[in-house]
């Protein structure tokens, strides 16, 4: 490097990261909250009048919700590559205008085929978003670093339970007939889905690819910055693209993944239904906002957790320890739910499972960049995140399903305890592999 670093070098470093999580991850994390509302807005138009303006039964919403999964994995390893390729700032801005006018076009559906059509195509439109700012935040924090902004990042899941769900609420009810007559399903999904237009065109000013074009970072800071991350990443194996898709390690990694989320999709998706049942079970009837509000709260939790367990997780340096610590909080909370004696203690229960659930899928993704990076690391995100995906489209409708067959909830729950317990193994299993020294230099390629 041309330029010498003349100031202390550790307080230099620590100035620089809180340059960096400040600059970029307020906006990150706002374009995730939206992303995720906009998949799953549709959870409060169904029962609020969709499904009845468009005669909608409840397996034909649910494979509404789930077809949206399908397009999503489509695209998802061609959308990081392309991240890769062309950068960025252009990527992420074409992918939140296009689900943002998708997202908003849904409000005007008039029957089932034009909702599957567009949910398949926001589908189409999001992939590679989730993986993309993954692989992005990797060009600007070294590996122990990584998991704490995966999990800033990632903190749009509760959060979009905990501000969404009384937000889409309200929208629905105050909107009604306020704009072109719409109703206020319609009016709540066509409002959620304008804020992704306008970060989109923001990203494509804001964003900066890599560390080396930042100017708002001070030559002295870039300097430091970019020699960091250019002599971390000497230690890696540079991978092919074809290796990375038949690594088994990843194929691993996905399936510890696909546990988490499968279990976060079918408890978020039924956590009302859940909680209504529990007239049945414990003889208590709860209002519509009495089940929004008891919805809200194993989230808030979730959030504070997820911060705190990525904190401790950079001051160990232990992610895959992190990580079995969540899954196994999972299982358990699982368990406490299933077998409490009371609401409260369900509502407890659930609670620490959200908490497990949520700390443990962005820590999931500080696994595969311990000894991937480049075309690899763009390609083993993106994969681990396909294969996580099919638990969000498979988690909800085995879950109902065996709530269906068994008429209860606890057999779909004891699935998901099951589940968290291999993501726990496996995650256990992954500390051999990142801790082994890998100092080997490989020309990287695609092919």
């Amino acid at each position: 490097m041309a330029t010498q670093i003349t100031s202390d070098q550790g307080a230099l470093r620590a100035s620089t990261r809180r340059k960096v999580l400040w600059r970029i991850m307020p906006f990150l994390m706002l374009c995730y909250f939206v992303n995720y509302l906009d998949r799953s807005n549709i959870g409060f138009a169904g029962p609020n009048g969709m499904n009845e303006s468009l005669g909608l039964t409840a397996t034909a919403f649910g494979f509404a919700s789930g077809i949206f999964f399908i397009g999503y994995i489509l695209l998802e390893i061609p959308s990081n590559l392309a991240l890769h390729r062309f950068g960025a700032r252009k990527w992420m801005a074409r992918i939140l205008v296009s689900w943002g006018i998708v997202a908003a076009l849904t409000a005007f559906v008039q029957d089932a085929t034009m909702l599957y059509v567009l949910r398949f195509l926001l589908g189409v439109a999001e992939a590679g978003f989730t993986p993309g700012i993954l692989l992005y935040l990797t060009y600007w924090f070294v590996q122990k670093d990584r998991a704490q902004a995966y999990a800033m990042f990632l903190i749009g899941i509760p959060l979009s339970s905990v501000i969404g769900a009384p937000l889409a609420s309200g929208l629905i009810q105050w909107g009604n007939n306020l704009l072109f007559g719409l109703d206020g399903w319609r009016f709540m999904i066509l409002i959620t889905g304008i804020p992704a237009i306008l970060l989109g065109v923001m990203c494509f000013y804001y964003l900066t690819d890599k560390p080396d074009q930042a100017k708002w970072l001070t030559e002295e800071e870039r300097t430091l910055l970019v020699r960091d991350l250019a002599d971390e990443e000497g230690t890696y194996v540079q991978h092919k693209l074809r290796g990375v898709l038949l690594n088994g390690k990843v194929w691993l990694l996905g399936l510890g993944y696909f546990g988490l989320v499968f279990g976060l999709y079918a408890i978020g998706f039924f956590l009302p239904t859940i909680i209504k049942d529990f007239q049945q079970t414990f003889g208590i009837k709860y209002s519509v906002i009495e089940i929004g509000m008891l919805t809200a709260i194993p989230y808030g939790f979730a959030v504070v957790f997820t911060i705190l367990w990525s904190m401790h997780s950079r001051r160990t340096n232990d992610i895959a320890g992190h990580v079995a610590v969540s899954a196994l909080m999972g299982a358990a909370g699982i368990l406490i739910a299933v077998w409490a004696p009371s609401s409260i203690v369900t509502l407890i229960g659930i609670s620490i499972a959200a908490m497990g659930l949520c700390s443990g899928i962005p820590l999931s993704f500080g696994l595969p960049t311990k000894f991937l990076t480049g075309v690899g690391a763009a390609a083993g995100l993106a994969l681990i995140n396909t294969i996580g995906n099919l638990g969000g489209f498979g988690g909800p409708f085995i879950f109902g399903w065996f709530r269906d067959l068994t008429g209860t909830t606890s057999a779909g729950l004891y699935v998901i305890a099951g589940l968290c317990v291999v993501s726990a193994i496996l995650a256990v299993r992954t500390k051999r592999w990142t801790t082994e020294v890998r100092t080997e230099r490989v020309p990287s390629r695609v092919g």
